[in-house]
């Protein structure tokens, strides 16, 4: 096969349809931007989840003077049974840690957290002392409480995963939509590439008789075609891949900046290494099928 024939037949037809071209290359470069924030936003949502999942720990909260009497008939705990319940909670396996907070330690922490209008309200009585337990592994989670929930002397012991699941409800819901969105955007830059990819073969009709006629393959007359929308759809993904990098480089990282700042987000080495080969891949292998589609219907050889 001719390389170079292939090679300037494509940058003809390029060259011919620039206005179609640059077309294909700005819907592709959107519709892979799309893309590729839905992936990063996927990734920085599993971040999120696997640190903060590794943060929450068990808390159980035990009996105290102002518990209500379904949840401890045995009125407060004693100082056995909170004794048997750390030597149980030490001997357990599946713990790493075990802090105790006493009911100032609790009141202290309340009025850190909460306005004075409200703290002034509460006096450390009213709230119940507790054992916070980091867990070797935080997906026994579950077992670990249950375990522990009906211990003598136990309250309750919330599930504090169940706090941080409508946060990742949500950013699973954005996630969807941005994908859902790049969905759209992908079907019509495959729409616009089939259709540019027709009207050059349709321009060309007489050249590629003649080229018929001379004896050519399939494959020689139909490559300039597709070589066009894939170099297209390449440098639409690229840009896409650049706005991707400009975006996380600039604007994720001034967060990443702050003070106090500790929590793990998407760095640019994760558009250049995962997300961005991704998307340009995405963008050629859709070219690809765009072209062939059209091809079969257009330029019967």
């Amino acid at each position: 096969m001719r390389v170079g024939f292939v090679l300037s037949e494509m940058v003809t037809g390029l060259r011919r349809n620039v206005t179609m071209s640059l077309a294909v290359v700005l819907v592709t470069m959107v519709s892979l931007f799309f893309f590729g924030a839905g992936l990063l936003v996927q990734k920085q949502v599993d971040i999120l989840k696997g640190d903060w999942y590794d943060r929450v720990q068990v808390s159980i909260f035990m009996c105290g003077s102002e518990s209500r009497e379904d949840l401890c008939p045995g009125g407060a705990i004693t100082d056995t049974q909170r004794d048997d319940l750390r030597e149980a909670l030490n001997a357990d396996p599946r713990v790493a840690e075990v802090f105790y907070e006493s009911q100032q330690d609790a009141f202290a922490n309340f009025r850190e957290q909460f306005d004075p209008s409200v703290a002034d309200n509460v006096s450390p009585d009213q709230l119940p002392e507790s054992f916070r337990v980091r867990l070797v592994d935080p997906e026994g989670y579950l077992e670990v409480s249950e375990d522990f929930a009906g211990y003598p002397g136990v309250e309750d012991v919330p599930d504090q995963r169940a706090i941080l699941q409508p946060l990742f409800t949500v950013l699973n819901v954005a996630t969807q939509i941005a994908l859902g969105l790049a969905a759209v955007m992908l079907l019509c830059s495959m729409m616009l590439v089939s259709t540019t990819i027709r009207l050059t073969a349709f321009s060309r009709r007489r050249e590629t008789t003649i080229m018929r006629l001379v004896g050519a393959s399939r494959a020689l007359i139909q490559l300039p075609f597709v070589l066009e929308g894939v170099v297209a759809s390449l440098i639409g993904g690229l840009l896409a891949s650049g706005a991707l990098w400009v975006m996380v480089n600039f604007g994720v990282s001034r967060l990443r900046s702050r003070p106090g700042f500790t929590t793990r987000l998407i760095d640019t080495n994760d558009v250049l290494t995962q997300t961005g080969p991704v998307i340009v891949a995405v963008g050629v292998v859709f070219a690809i099928i765009a072209s062939f589609i059209s091809l079969r219907r257009w330029l019967k050889v």
